[in-house]
């Protein structure tokens, strides 16, 4: 997935504003580089109007759809 911009939601794509609740998910490189520093994504912590779930919670039900899916195979 590309980021455009460190403040944009990792989810939804939208930017994150300063009065806006966030989620930082810390995300590590899958090469094997000793050096590399981990990089942040931010989601939105706060679910809009006429949602369900927050974009972080959206993430993380994909996630464990995935885990789900994979073990399955």
């Amino acid at each position: 997935m590309n980021y455009s911009d460190a403040r944009d939601c990792g989810y939804c794509r939208s930017p994150i504003t300063l009065d806006q609740r966030w989620v930082r998910e810390k995300v590590y490189d899958p090469a094997p580089q000793n050096d590399r520093e981990p990089s942040y994504r931010r989601y939105h912590a706060e679910v809009f109007s006429g949602e369900q779930l927050s974009c972080w919670e959206k993430h993380q039900l994909q996630r464990e759809m995935a885990r789900s899916i994979a073990r399955a195979a």
